[in-house]
């Protein structure tokens, strides 16, 4: 996804991360679907985020020093990066949502990706169910940046942290984060109108993966419990 062309938001859910109302929740509202492009899933709730989410100028849960990093700019602009060390808090920071540790740094997995220690990268479902144990091999979510500014989202199914990892990088990420697993909460979306001036909707939105439990309908419902990102057209200049 080009950042030139597209504006990024984070989007708080009705449950995750609490504390709201926010300016920007679920529903999609009117004026936001004019220019919609595209959406896709947070991270955990932030009981089990092990980092901090800041919007609107307020910080809802601290930010951790350390903790990957979403972090989206006035204008639009958006970048991952490691709290304190790539990225920092500015005067054009709007949003930052972190979600465990990086998975990518420096262009490579990181020591944590590839660590035996997959439960470090949150609980899982099982292969037929999510009350049984977990399987490392499950449904997981990333994002990323390359070295150019493009922002870069994966998912799929059957996916151990180091797969998620080298499917980022593989995809020219150099810093990445693993995003929500389990099947009930990746999707990633577009919208495609049937006119220049038509309005981003459910019937014209296109799942990535036709598997996904989720899809278009999900960020138009108020209902909607976890935080989203949506990437926007930019004005023509």
């Amino acid at each position: 996804m080009d950042s030139r062309l597209l504006s990024a938001r984070l989007y708080s859910g009705s449950i995750s991360p609490g504390g709201g109302p926010y300016p920007y929740t679920a529903p999609i509202q009117q004026a936001q679907a004019r220019s919609l492009v595209a959406a896709f899933n947070g991270g955990f709730k932030m009981s089990a985020a092990g980092g901090g989410y800041y919007t609107t100028g307020k910080t809802i849960v601290p930010l951790v020093a350390g903790a990957a990093s979403l972090v989206f700019y006035a204008g639009g602009a958006v970048t991952v990066g490691t709290w304190g060390a790539t990225v920092t808090m500015t005067p054009e920071v709007v949003s930052v949502r972190q979600n465990l540790v990086p998975l990518v740094s420096g262009g490579s997995p990181t020591p944590q990706a590839s660590s035996p220690d997959w439960l470090s990268w949150g609980a899982t479902c099982g292969v037929t169910t999510c009350t049984g144990p977990g399987v490392e091999h499950q449904w997981r979510s990333g994002v990323g940046v390359t070295s150019d500014g493009a922002l870069v989202y994966v998912t799929g199914p059957s996916l151990s942290p180091i797969q998620l990892a080298d499917l980022l990088v593989r995809a020219g990420v150099v810093r990445g984060m693993q995003l929500d697993i389990n099947p009930y909460w990746d999707v990633f979306v577009t919208y495609d109108p049937t006119t220049a001036d038509g309005l981003a909707a459910p019937a014209n939105g296109s799942k990535l993966l036709s598997s996904t439990v989720q899809g278009p309908a999900t960020f138009f419902d108020p209902a909607w419990a976890r935080d989203f990102i949506t990437l926007s057209a930019r004005p023509a200049r």
